[in-house]
């Protein structure tokens, strides 16, 4: 739960650094398991973009590909990448994850109305996708802070919508959240596996694992994260270049 946690609050900070860009804050990193390190990161650019597609898994893939290329080693690398991403990849992103192969993905909030990893449909695992492979989704990692973000962005005015709304119609709840439905997700013996025997109560319960939300990562400015996170992915870079030299 730790180590999730840790891996999630750059993706919370992505997150927050997004939503002072004017974008959708959905952010998400890649961590190579092996090394234990970033080795890509992408935020939701549809705004800044104008294209419908540019979500944050379709970004870090792109940061990946710039890194590796997109030939056998990106589909290697796959195998042992863990994507933390703060709100539940969409049905196409979540398809694309599948066709990469990527081993785990671990998320914040659910994507009620397209969500791919289980709220809506599960491309990480239906057999009737047509797709090979199948990878574990774990979620529930810093719900509450990811859906603070949203619920921020949404009370916002955003210009670039075909109608947008008062921000005096809007109010903003920071006490109440939905609760969290992990059978949609994972099977009791995956969570025990994820969380422990002694969260257990939480998955018949659906409530959240952490005890308190982290208002820091909410509310702070992140100018620091892009910095952070390329010397991060750097490390990668260099320790590849090391290997493919010897």
């Amino acid at each position: 739960m730790v180590g999730h946690c840790d891996w999630m609050g750059l993706a919370v900070r992505l997150a927050r650094y997004a939503l002072d860009q004017g974008e959708t804050p959905v952010a998400c990193v890649f961590v190579y398991e092996p090394m234990g390190e970033v080795i890509a990161y992408g935020t939701n650019d549809t705004n800044g973009s104008l294209t419908g597609i540019a979500h944050a898994e379709f970004m870090a893939i792109n940061h990946l590909q710039s890194a590796v290329g997109t030939g056998a080693e990106m589909l290697r690398l796959a195998r042992s990448i863990t994507v933390y991403v703060t709100v539940e990849p969409c049905i196409m992103c979540a398809s694309a994850l599948r066709q990469l192969g990527i081993g785990k993905v671990v998320f914040g909030c659910a994507n009620e109305r397209f969500g791919g990893n289980g709220t809506v449909l599960h491309c990480n695992k239906d057999a009737s996708a047509g797709l090979n492979g199948t990878y574990r989704s774990v979620p529930g990692i810093m719900r509450r802070e990811a859906i603070m973000l949203l619920r921020y962005f949404y009370v916002r005015s955003n210009e670039r919508s075909p109608k947008p709304r008062n921000k005096s119609e809007r109010h903003l709840d920071k006490t109440s959240f939905p609760l969290l439905n992990w059978g949609r997700y994972l099977e009791e013996s995956e969570f025990v596996e994820e969380f422990g025997e002694e969260q257990t109560n939480h998955y018949a319960n659906h409530t959240d694992v952490a005890e308190k939300i982290n208002w820091s990562l909410v509310d702070e400015g992140c100018d620091d994260i892009i910095n952070e996170l390329e010397r991060r992915c750097s490390r990668f870079v260099e320790h590849r270049n090391k290997r493919v030299k010897q």
